[in-house]
């Protein structure tokens, strides 16, 4: 097959496998935006702090499904496919958003309505435990050695487009309806959306094709699941340091995607179509600087971007957020949230590829879904509850900047370690 032929059809792949990642992210992005309205319709308290606060955990708890999803699922991968295991999770997937979409609320059923939301975010945790790791692994067994990083990028890049369509959805939806409509009942709109393109996304992974790698491996033997679990407590110090390495990343996404409309909106005092707006224009950025950076890590290596943008981030995230909340206004939080766009984007971009790199080939989804969920699972999918505790304790609104500087300086500790110990 001539380059110009192979270039054709792994971009037709990376599509395939990406377009299920998209709706991992879009369902988790609208329900991000969407907490203050969830916090009314399932979890209704006199205090906005304490429903708000219910709504940020029943997001944080689908993340420790994370970890359980990625021993199940990525397990499953490992010994029958990627292609299966794909298809699995992207099921799972819609079922969680499904049961979010359609659950009346609380004044209507009571106590079974958090309940239904709360199983419907495990439900979308365990699926999202593997989704992960299964298409980076993917993209980086069928990527060319010299392309592995840009090839890996495009699974974050792929969110990235989900968190535009999700922020241009909720722009348009607020414009036509109003806050009024939207938290009474529009909110479920886009969840109703993300349950319709389902289908089709279905059919579009069923062409995918088995990545070679893994059909050499299995005709060699795949491992039992004994080995498998014995070869992941063998490694478990690559376990625990990538679970540190993948921390800036996930706890900086999850502030500048599904936290910012709170925190905009709540925090801040902008309205609603203002934060809406950033959060697309974020999604664009990241966008943008994933695949570029990636690119570049294949050219000078993963380490000089991985541990720039840990200082970066280390040094610059509070007095960023310090400035913010001092001088608040739409352009400023563009501004800084552009900033923690780059610095993750620029991260994500070099680290992907980096932690699939350093996973044992016979583990590689399991381990490299089981790290990276139990990053989101203990750092990340909290991240909005912890950023609304430390303003709430602190009574100072720049105070995630905190948050986001611990991430980066565990990150770069692990980033350091890492690569002493293996060439990546």
């Amino acid at each position: 097959m001539n380059t110009r032929k192979k270039a054709i059809e792994d971009a037709k792949s990376i599509f395939r496998v990406c377009s299920g990642n998209f709706l991992e992210m879009y369902d988790f992005a609208v329900y991000g935006f969407y907490a203050s309205f969830i916090a009314q319709v399932f979890f209704p308290s006199h205090s906005q702090f304490t429903s708000i606060m219910m709504s940020f955990m029943a997001f944080g708890v689908g993340f420790l499904m994370r970890p359980i999803g990625a021993i199940v699922l990525g397990s499953y991968m490992d010994r029958h496919g990627r292609k299966k295991g794909l298809l699995i999770t992207l099921s799972l997937m819609a079922l969680g958003t499904l049961s979010i979409a359609i659950t009346p609320s609380y004044s209507q059923i009571g106590i079974f309505a958090p309940i239904i939301v709360v199983i419907g975010r495990l439900l979308q945790g365990f699926s999202a435990g593997a989704e992960l790791g299964g298409v980076s692994v993917y993209l980086a067994e069928i990527a060319p050695s010299n392309k592995k990083g840009f090839y890996v990028s495009w699974q974050s890049a792929s969110q990235q487009v989900a968190t535009v369509v999700a922020g241009l959805f909720g722009v348009g939806l607020h414009y036509i309806f109003g806050d009024l409509v939207m938290s009474e009942w529009g909110w479920r709109i886009p969840f109703v959306f993300g349950c319709l393109v389902v289908p089709f996304l279905i059919i579009i992974r069923k062409t995918l094709q088995e990545t070679p790698e893994f059909e050499t491996r299995k005709s060699q033997g795949v491992s039992k699941i004994k080995e498998m679990i014995f070869d992941i407590f063998k490694n478990w110090k690559i376990m625990v340091l990538g679970s540190l390495f993948v921390m800036m990343t996930t706890v900086t996404f999850y502030f500048i995607t599904s936290y910012t409309p709170t925190f905009a909106s709540n925090i801040l005092n902008l309205s609603r179509l203002d934060s809406f707006l950033i959060t697309a224009i974020i999604g664009a950025s990241n966008f943008f600087w994933l695949p570029v950076m990636g690119a570049l890590s294949d050219k000078i290596g993963r380490k000089p971007i991985l541990i720039v943008m840990t200082l970066l981030s280390f040094f610059t995230a509070y007095p960023v957020m310090y400035f913010l909340v001092h001088h608040i206004s739409f352009v400023n939080l563009m501004i800084v949230e552009l900033w923690l766009s780059f610095i993750y984007g620029s991260y994500n971009g070099a680290m992907v590829v980096a932690l699939s790199e350093v996973m044992p080939s016979s583990v590689r989804v399991l381990g490299f879904s089981l790290t990276y969920s139990l990053a989101v699972a203990i750092f990340g999918g909290f991240t909005p509850v912890i950023s609304t505790y430390f303003i709430e304790l602190t009574n100072n609104k720049a105070m995630p900047g905190i948050w986001l500087s611990i991430a980066g300086l565990c990150s770069l500790f692990a980033t350091t370690i890492l690569f002493k110990k293996r060439k990546i």
